[in-house]
């Protein structure tokens, strides 16, 4: 065993994000030349496969769906971490930055993850099958805490803008939390039977057969790893991000590309997970991955950036503009269509992938 783990740790997926952390903590809070900038983006990238190999590693360990789970939880409490920061730096610029990441987060995962997993599971399978009753459900949770934390805020009156009152946004911050604790504990417990993955015959697959799962000590290694590999992949999108915005001001583009592209850097490891595992035939786990990332994104992010709101200054402005509505809107139906015959095939993965092309191209051209 000791040999075992030994050989573990001298693998590459080991040593990347610890040199990615020596670099985040070499170039925290100081301004970036293009070269280093490079450098950051090529370990940035290397975090990044290095935290979906952890990942799988404890999923296969925990099983599903607490391995999609994992990973959902974790990467979205890094990003809040990463919201936070910026808020707290970024002066006025970044009153809509939670709202932009937010949004960008959800169209990225109910669109761009969803779709790529129905295409690749489609293409392999020619009809990709789910269980339609868990992930439409986490679809309606996600819809309902989409609406309450980033629509409703556009037509309340108490405040000019499209912004929240204290005690709207407390109450927006509840019972986000509140709906994305009673969604861990079906998808958990209660119900966990909905979001295991199930062969294209309907049967449930409880384990995988052709694999034994690694040891205890063997997947706490990982968890660790994957934690430091995402505080890594998080820290350095934060230390490339002020070249990223003079990017976007340098070519013209809204202030609001700059959520997209970090929700991209930060969404970039479960991206890879859903696509591996839907190359796999586990279409559910990329379904779990895709949604659970959305539902934890709004119903982490919104409470933790109610109580940042204690000390920062200045509105925090939550509601989508008309255009982000009618994109919402769309992906809603065209994901509830999508989901409840629990069968997709290459069309439905098409047209989501359509919506997120058309949500990304909007962003840059409003």
């Amino acid at each position: 065993m000791a040999a075992k783990i030994r050989s573990y740790l001298v693998q590459w997926t080991v040593f990347v994000p610890i040199i990615a952390l020596v670099a985040l903590a070499l170039t925290w809070s100081r301004h970036l030349s293009m070269p280093v900038v490079v450098v950051a983006a090529c370990l940035l990238g290397g975090a990044v496969l290095a935290a979906v190999h952890h990942a799988e590693v404890v999923a296969h360990r925990v099983g599903e769906p607490f391995g999609s789970l994992v990973l959902a939880v974790a990467v979205t409490i890094i990003e809040v971490a990463l919201i936070v920061t910026l808020m707290i730096s970024g002066g006025e610029k970044t009153q809509a930055l939670a709202r932009d990441t937010v949004f960008a987060a959800v169209m990225i995962t109910c669109n761009g993850l969803l779709g790529i997993s129905l295409l690749v599971g489609s293409l392999r399978r020619h009809v990709s099958v789910f269980n339609a009753e868990g992930t439409g459900g986490a679809f309606a949770t996600v819809a309902t805490l989409a609406t309450l934390s980033l629509v409703l805020p556009s037509f309340t009156t108490s405040r000019p803008g499209p912004q929240f009152s204290p005690a709207q946004l407390a109450f927006a911050a509840v019972a986000s939390l509140s709906l994305y604790a009673l969604f861990v504990t079906v998808q958990t417990r209660r119900h966990r039977d909905y979001f295991l993955p199930i062969t294209t015959s309907g049967k449930v697959i409880t384990t995988e057969e052709h694999l034994d799962p690694p040891s205890g000590r063997l997947a706490l290694a990982s968890l660790g790893v994957l934690m430091a590999a995402l505080i890594a992949v998080v820290g350095l999108a934060k230390g490339v991000s002020p070249s990223i915005e003079s990017g976007v001001e340098s070519i013209g583009l809204p202030q609001a590309v700059v959520g997209v592209v970090i929700a991209l850097l930060v969404l970039l490891p479960e991206t890879i997970a859903a696509v591996r595992a839907a190359a796999r035939d586990r279409v559910q786990t990329s379904l779990n991955l895709a949604v659970g990332s959305a539902m934890a994104s709004i119903g982490l992010t919104i409470p933790a950036i109610a109580i940042a709101m204690i000390w920062l200054d200045g509105p925090l402005l939550l509601g989508l503009g008309g255009t982000q509505m009618v994109l919402l809107a769309l992906t809603v139906v065209v994901g509830t269509l999508t989901i409840v015959p629990g069968r997709a095939n290459v069309l439905q993965g098409g047209v989501h992938l359509a919506l997120l092309a058309a949500f990304l191209f909007l962003a840059a051209s409003p």
